[in-house]
């Protein structure tokens, strides 16, 4: 077991079960009238630390990360309601060695003999608290926040109208004109018969084409709007009263 300056270091550090666990905190040594050395450790437990559980030194050793006892956490945390009154009795140290399976008188470095304190407060808790019994009063607190949940999803949806447009495209076209020219001094040789002469006329018409082009770009943004919501909920506490048995009528809270 480690000296008692190194377990007095651990008073506020973690404490751990012989498997590692961790159990609780560190509170009050109490140490034997015989040796002076200590031989119990409160460790607080439960919820915020509500609770203090004797727990034997035999065995314990301090480390870097706290106290290291050689009690399993179920068992420490099932040992009996010991008020911290500065001291044991003979009848709680009994109850208590009956819990964790020891022998009285079975630790190291000699416990009290009959009659006498069996562990005294190393940490200077003398307190006189005989014949106090308590209740511990709980209530319940409303804390409100906010969550983030889906309430619904808009989607951009393309889809093709068709509608007619209407544009003016200038065309031409070839016309005949019959031109005539007179021969001046009228030429000899001239033969009288039929033909024909061919002209190739041509003509502009419209050409339709379609291409597709990019003309504008189209999204969804979303913006945050803070506002204010009141909640409501029931929430429960507890009261204290005494009853005087003698007549239960008279109740103080």
């Amino acid at each position: 077991m480690s000296t008692a300056q190194e377990l007095e270091r651990t008073i506020g550090q973690d404490v751990y079960d012989v498997e590692g666990q961790k159990v609780g905190t560190a509170a009050n040594l109490y140490a034997s009238d015989l040796s002076g050395e200590p031989e119990w450790v409160t460790v607080k437990t439960g919820l915020f630390g509500s609770k203090e559980s004797f727990v034997p030194l035999a065995g314990a050793h301090a480390e870097q990360d706290g106290l290291h006892v050689g009690q399993r956490k179920d068992l420490i945390k099932d040992a009996p309601r010991i008020d911290d009154q500065g001291h044991l009795s003979e009848a709680e140290a009994a109850e208590l060695y009956r819990h964790y399976s020891m022998q009285a008188g079975g630790m190291d470095r000699g416990m009290a003999q009959p009659g006498q304190e069996r562990g005294k407060n190393m940490s200077g808790k003398n307190k006189d608290m005989k014949g106090r019994e308590e209740m511990i009063r709980s209530e319940e607190r409303l804390h409100a926040g906010t969550e983030t949940v889906e309430t619904g999803k808009v989607r951009l949806h393309k889809r093709v109208v068709t509608e007619e447009q209407q544009v003016t495209v200038p065309v031409s076209h070839e016309e005949v004109h019959v031109v005539r020219e007179p021969i001046e001094n009228g030429r000899a040789g001239g033969t009288i018969g039929e033909e024909d002469v061919e002209v190739t006329l041509h003509e502009e018409r419209p050409v339709v084409a379609k291409e597709t082009v990019a003309v504008e770009r189209v999204g969804l943004d979303t913006e945050t709007v803070r506002e204010e919501q009141q909640v409501r909920e029931k929430v429960r506490k507890e009261q204290v009263e005494v009853v005087d048995d003698a007549d239960p009528k008279h109740r103080r809270s």
